[in-house]
């Protein structure tokens, strides 16, 4: 058990073969359960759902944007309602994302000193926003969020080395600054982020350096930037072994379900991701075989529910054939398909939370490969990870192409977060 003024985390079980675990996190709004999954609400709003129908789906924790945030409502809102909880009636945990992101997916309106970062805004180019440690520290203590990333200078994992291991030792140092900005270190956590890129060494610097600071839990950064799979999951990894065992373990910008489940048997705890959500407004459905695009001819006459066994009002209520009418042209379709891979999300991670529970995580892992890939193509990268953990998955050889194959879980390569 670790403790903290904001956050108390303890470890209720562990896998005995892999590094997965399920722990509870205690926070001032919550108890979450992890592994747990965090749908993005960049805004403060998940696009066509309430607070009541966020909480009804069981989220534990909801995420949302420093940078937008800052932009709108702004901070003097934020300040005269008392924080977002109570401006969107929400009850349960809120993480915020420093703003560092959008250093590379707003690269082109940006610009990276050693103050901070300034950002032409997308809203009015000729506005312009610097947004320091400090700055973004104080914004996010009017957000009131459970959970604050610090501000680090993200780049891409494909960036040259010297350019990454400047933002490791410039990361470092704002985290510093974030941890004199924090006005509240008794009620809101202060996560700090591994950087390094794909350089094992650079992670380790980084991951010494920043524990020092005895945080409250762990984020690792700058990956799902379009790397090789293969080396995506030996840096999250590397990761695992050297962050503290007692502290929760965030890796940022992951939502694929193999990649979840992956990352989960590496020992990780928490993920995020606009994937399920973005895609449910193109009409893509989560199930447990892979995506389902409702858009194709072949739902038109499909009475049946998108998942018959998932219990998501959507699938209890509409059949495919009425989903394929009115995805992508009526709002009510965005509602119904988000609901449902929502609820997808949420039973993987309480699947894969039970299954640790009762000691049969390994066997947990062959039935996911064996419904998501029934032909016995799972990715080579994958196999690889399991194996590294003693979970032995057979392949017939690499799944080509798929929602499992990129690294890129943001929706694309370092793409803008936007629920």
């Amino acid at each position: 058990m670790s403790g903290s003024p904001a956050l108390k985390h303890t470890i209720i079980a562990k896998c005995p073969v892999s590094k997965a675990r399920v722990s509870h996190m205690q926070l001032p709004h919550f108890t979450a359960h992890l592994p747990q999954f965090m749908p993005v609400g960049t805004k403060a709003t998940m696009k066509g759902l309430t607070s009541k129908q966020l909480e009804d789906l069981d989220i534990h924790t909801l995420l949302c944007n420093t940078y937008h945030m800052a932009l709108k409502p702004g901070q003097e809102t934020l300040d005269d309602v008392g924080g977002v909880h109570k401006w969107m009636g929400w009850k349960r945990n809120m993480l915020t994302d420093s703003g560092g992101f959008q250093m590379v997916s707003l690269m082109d309106l940006s610009t990276v000193t050693e103050d901070g970062v300034e950002f032409s805004s997308p809203y009015d180019p000729d506005v312009r926003i610097m947004l320091t440690p400090e700055r973004s520290i104080d914004i996010q203590n009017s957000i009131g969020s459970d959970i604050m990333m610090q501000l680090d200078d993200v780049v891409n994992p494909m960036t040259p080395r010297d350019r990454i291991e400047e933002a490791m030792w410039r990361s470092i140092r704002w985290l510093d600054r974030c941890i004199l900005a924090n006005r509240n270190p008794d009620r809101q956590n202060l996560f700090p982020i591994i950087q390094g890129g794909l350089h094992p060494d650079l992670r380790r610097i980084c991951i010494e350096e920043m524990v020092k600071r005895d945080a409250p839990g762990y984020a690792i950064g700058g990956l799902s930037g379009g790397e090789a799979k293969s080396e995506f999951w030996r840096v999250v990894s590397l990761c695992t072994d050297l962050l503290p065992e007692n502290k929760p373990r965030y890796c940022m910008g992951i939502g694929y379900a193999l990649d979840l489940v992956v990352c989960t048997s590496l020992g990780v705890d928490m993920f995020d991701c606009v994937f399920p959500t973005r895609t449910a407004r193109f009409g893509n459905a989560l199930v447990p075989w892979g995506s389902m695009s409702l858009k194709n001819a072949q739902f038109k006459d499909d009475h049946r529910p998108i998942d018959p066994d998932c219990p998501c009002p959507t699938c209890k209520t509409y059949p495919r054939s009425y989903l394929h009418r009115i995805v992508t042209r009526e709002t009510t379709a965005c509602h119904l398909v988000t609901v449902h891979n929502i609820t997808y999300q949420m039973r993987l991670m309480r699947g894969m939370r039970q299954a640790i529970l009762d000691q049969r995580f390994p066997e947990f892992v062959h039935k996911f490969c064996k419904d998501m890939y029934p032909r016995g193509n799972v990715p080579k990268w994958a196999v690889e990870a399991f194996a590294s953990v003693g979970i032995e998955v057979e392949s017939v050889g690499e799944e080509m192409g798929g929602q499992q194959e990129q690294a890129v879980t943001r929706g694309g390569p370092f793409e803008e977060h936007d629920e």
